[in-house]
């Protein structure tokens, strides 16, 4: 088997906010983490993107890869910013932290099928409408914010590892 043949079958992650420096590399190290110590790592094909262009090649806001390391997450990054046409064929969920940038995939040609929000895999917000569903971008605040924006991602992470491992394939 090619190493290409391994990643065909592999499911592709790709989770999305705005700038990708805060939120989504934050989503990306703890979900990448939870499929590690789930022993599943190499089912997936995991990344993040910005939807707007600021950061690009800028590396994490230092506070997320603080609280991600507080936490005993490996966290190292470089800001891009999203690629519709191969983003669109590599990953089968397009992950987004607020519904602007879950309007700004589908406005990019995303396939609606495969855009969610993060938090609609939250166990405990199931059945929620839209404007309570959003990962509140922490940027502008302080270190508190990151926490709150770890603790929402790692609830939404650990139920959308559990969909998708319960899903067919």
């Amino acid at each position: 088997m090619t190493t290409d043949d391994r990643d065909e079958r592999r499911i592709g992650v790709l989770f999305v906010c705005l700038g990708n420096i805060c939120r989504s590399p934050l989503a990306k190290w703890i979900f990448t983490d939870m499929a590690t110590r789930r022993g599943v790592r190499e089912r997936f094909d995991i990344d993040s993107c910005g939807t707007g262009h600021w950061h690009v090649g800028k590396g994490a806001d230092p506070r997320s890869t603080a609280v991600a390391l507080s936490r005993g997450i490996e966290a190292s990054h470089t800001a891009r910013r999203l690629a519709p046409g191969s983003d669109f064929e590599r990953f089968a969920y397009l992950l987004a932290m607020d519904t602007d940038n879950r309007d700004a995939l589908l406005h990019a040609g995303a396939p609606a099928e495969r855009v969610f929000l993060m938090r609609s895999f939250d166990p405990a917000l199931l059945g929620e409408p839209d404007h309570r569903l959003i990962v509140p971008d922490p940027y502008y605040g302080g270190p508190e914010g990151f926490d709150r924006v770890y603790d929402m991602l790692s609830a939404a992470c650990d139920g959308f590892l559990g969909a998708v491992l319960r899903s067919p394939r």
